[in-house]
């Protein structure tokens, strides 16, 4: 009986403390509104994955793909040219790739989201950058190699500077300020001192090095750093021929599943395969249909792309007059209608009249006062006689 009044009790706490933990944090006698941040709430769910914002923007799957390798690899080569720690160029391309799941490649640049990924994730590993330098070394990869043009100080500059910064208070809003990033560097080294294999520094570093690799893929916001860290070493050790233990599988031991380590290492093998994104070539596709989404709303809004009003949203519009005989013209002036738009238009006409504004009876007293004096007037002057004296 004392150990099913436990179990009671301790099930009803529980169930206290996960409808306390549903509802809010209890203090005092009001419920507050609580945020829970943590790691697994910054993996994207299966169905965010198919449906991306530029993809309901009508960009196709490849040149979204093409985007997200094109922006991580700038992002890898600006923090080498800033001495960036390889902890802080990592966090960079997955707040890259995290933003991209709410936000669309069509109404949001790819370079400037990675200025500004590169400039937050310096600040968050404790390296912290100046957003000229960011701006610079950015200007210097987009010139290619063989020219070396400096960044000229002027109003395009400042503009840039400003789409950066506002670029980076977006990301912090979209993601809700859980930029923390889980990186299975130390992870892989921790697995391979339990494997004893950590003195093989060809396995670490292959293994290391298909981490990397794989942050230009979608991998880090689809699964768990461990998971992530399984995978790396099970392919490096698949392509250096090194035995790891099967019996049990090594992976099962630190909660990696066999489908979830072949999903990992499809997706990065895949990026050997696939061709070296144009830069150039992609801008034009995302300018492309960005005008084409331009036009769509402002069709949608009745207007021409220039601006002006379309003619075909205003009904019966004819620049042309409408014929009419003139009994209808007279017909309409003697209308009761037609008087009170006459009339409008007289006060619209002449605003600063005496008579306008005043009440109809003070406009008769004004009238009338002004014939009484023109007949005073008449009746005072001396009458002329009809024939000279």
């Amino acid at each position: 009986m004392q150990d099913e009044a436990a179990r009671c009790s301790s099930s009803g706490t529980f169930g206290l403390f996960s409808a306390t933990r549903l509802q809010g944090i209890l203090i005092g006698d009001k419920v507050y509104s609580e945020v829970f941040l943590a790691i697994d709430s910054s993996l994207i769910p299966e169905e965010r994955l198919f449906t991306t914002p530029s993809m309901l923007d009508g960009l196709d799957r490849e040149t979204e793909t093409d985007l997200r390798i094109l922006g991580c690899e700038l992002i890898q080569a600006a923090g080498i040219l800033l001495h960036l720690p390889q902890v802080a160029m990592a966090t960079g391309q997955v707040l890259f790739q995290r933003l991209f799941y709410s936000k669309s490649f069509i109404k949001h640049s790819f370079e400037i989201v990675a200025m500004a990924c590169v400039n937050l994730a310096s600040k968050i590993e404790e390296s912290p950058r100046r957003v000229r330098d960011v701006i610079n070394v950015f200007h210097h990869l987009k010139q290619g190699k063989g020219k070396n043009t400096p960044l000229v100080l002027d109003q395009n500059y400042i503009n840039t500077k400003n789409q950066v910064i506002k670029a980076e208070r977006r990301v912090l809003k979209e993601l809700g300020f859980c930029v923390h990033v889980k990186h299975p560097h130390k992870i892989i080294v921790m697995y391979l001192q339990v494997l004893e294999c950590e003195k093989n520094q060809m396995l670490v570093q292959t293994a290391w090095n298909y981490m990397n690799d794989a942050l230009r893929t979608n991998v880090f916001v689809r699964f768990e750093p461990e998971t992530i860290a399984c995978a790396c070493i099970y392919l490096a050790a698949r392509v250096l021929q090194i035995p790891l233990p099967s019996k049990p599988y090594w992976y099962l031991v630190f909660g990696a599943t066999r489908e979830d380590i072949k999903e990992i290492c499809i997706s990065t093998m895949k990026l050997y395969s696939r061709e070296k994104p144009n830069s150039e070539q992609l801008e034009k596709q995302v300018e492309k249909r960005r005008v084409v989404l331009e036009e769509a709303r402002l069709k949608a809004k009745g207007q021409n792309p220039n601006g002006t009003p379309a003619l075909a949203a205003i009904g019966g519009f004819s620049p042309a007059s409408k014929p009419s005989s003139p009994r209808e013209v007279m017909v309409e002036e003697k209308s009761p209608n037609s008087k009170l738009v006459k009339e409008s238009e007289n006060r619209q006409l002449f605003p600063k009249s005496p008579l306008n504004g005043m009440k109809n009876e003070e406009s008769k007293v004004f009238q009338n006062g002004r014939n009484h004096s023109r007949s005073r007037s008449r009746s005072c002057s001396p009458s002329r006689s009809p024939h000279r004296q």
